[in-house]
């Protein structure tokens, strides 16, 4: 799901990310309810005509606004308050009010409030933050009332297998239609990453989606899949787009090298955006060591085709019974020389 946080997918119009195959889409509760605000966007009929996007929707709750903005709020049981970043004024946030807005805002599926801890955090305060998430799921389940809107819930624990077991069956004891693994791609190692992907989805149930928040790498996200996952978000495409970087077989280039000056062929001959199809690297180069806006939107399209080329192909794998052959590479440390 390529990130809009604002009803916007960073400098690309909702055709051109049609355009990439992208199906759905995420967007912000904390941020869209400080701008706009919920009722301008229900006022527009709901957030796919706001926003202009006919595919479906999952609203973040603002859960993890509560981890990268710890400077600026207070937690308790009841809630978190903020200080809004905009005006300093104070913004609380509830299970119940979180809720709320999601209904205004009218996404396909929203997320249950919840606490995603830092790492490094003590085994003690990774404890009180599932506490508080399974609380906050059930006022989230008590306040939902649309029957049109998926409710997922969160699996948290941090790097504490203890932890996340007890997690996964609070949250699967609330029967929802799916179910989000947190509090990952919060700086711990990568291996401890790698081994919450495959303790957590054996403990999630078979027939409903499995989402792990966060994550949009081609290694992690192989891994992810031969462990049962189905559903990814990540601002990696286009931050990366943004900052010059392209994605390429799996690697990352940096379009601002003097190398690409002279480069007359296309990014990537086998993809089909329209970075590849109608422009050369040397062209791409010329545009991102002018800071010109085309060149960052291009780049932009570029990054999400990659990624969900690659999970379009991981989908057809499973479906021709070749995963584990066609995708073992991307799984190891090297996997350069697999082709997809």
């Amino acid at each position: 799901m390529p990130v809009g946080t604002l009803g916007t997918v960073k400098g690309i119009t909702t055709t051109q990310l049609a355009e990439t195959g992208a199906q759905m889409v995420l967007s912000n509760t904390y941020h869209l309810h400080l701008q706009p605000g919920e009722e301008i966007v229900a006022e527009a009929g709901g957030l796919h005509r706001f926003m202009s996007w006919d595919g479906p929707i999952l609203t973040d709750s603002g859960g993890f606004q509560v981890f990268s903005l710890a400077g600026i709020n207070r937690i308790d049981d009841h809630g978190v308050d903020f200080r809004n970043p905009r005006d300093g004024s104070k913004i609380q946030l509830t299970p119940e009010r979180v809720i709320k807005i999601q209904m205004a805002l009218g996404a396909d599926v929203a997320m249950a409030f919840d606490q995603c801890p830092p790492y490094p955090a003590t085994e003690s305060e990774v404890e009180t933050s599932c506490r508080r998430t399974h609380a906050w799921l059930e006022r989230c389940v008590n306040t939902h009332q649309r029957s049109d809107q998926a409710l997922f819930g969160i699996v948290q624990g941090g790097c504490f297998p203890h932890l996340r077991e007890q997690s996964a069956k609070v949250v699967n004891s609330f029967d929802l239609p799916g179910i989000a693994i947190g509090g990952v791609s919060v700086g711990e190692p990568v291996e401890e990453m790698h081994r919450i992907v495959r303790q957590v989805p054996p403990l999630l149930p078979e027939d409903r989606p499995r989402y792990l928040m966060g994550i949009g790498t081609v290694r992690e996200m192989a891994i992810a899949v031969a462990n049962g996952i189905d559903l990814f978000d990540c601002v990696l495409p286009t931050r990366l787009g943004r900052h010059g970087t392209a994605l390429v077989g799996g690697e990352r280039w940096n379009l601002r090298n003097a190398r690409f000056r002279r480069d007359h062929t296309p990014l990537d001959a086998s993809c089909s955006c329209e970075a590849c199809r109608k422009h050369s690297r040397a062209y791409l180069n010329h545009l991102i060591r002018n800071e010109e806006l085309l060149g960052l939107t291009l780049l932009s399209l570029h990054n999400i085709t990659h990624l969900i080329r690659f999970t379009t192909a991981m989908r057809q794998a499973i479906q021709e019974g070749c995963f584990s052959e066609d995708f073992a590479p991307w799984q190891q440390d090297s996997p350069a020389h697999h082709t997809w």
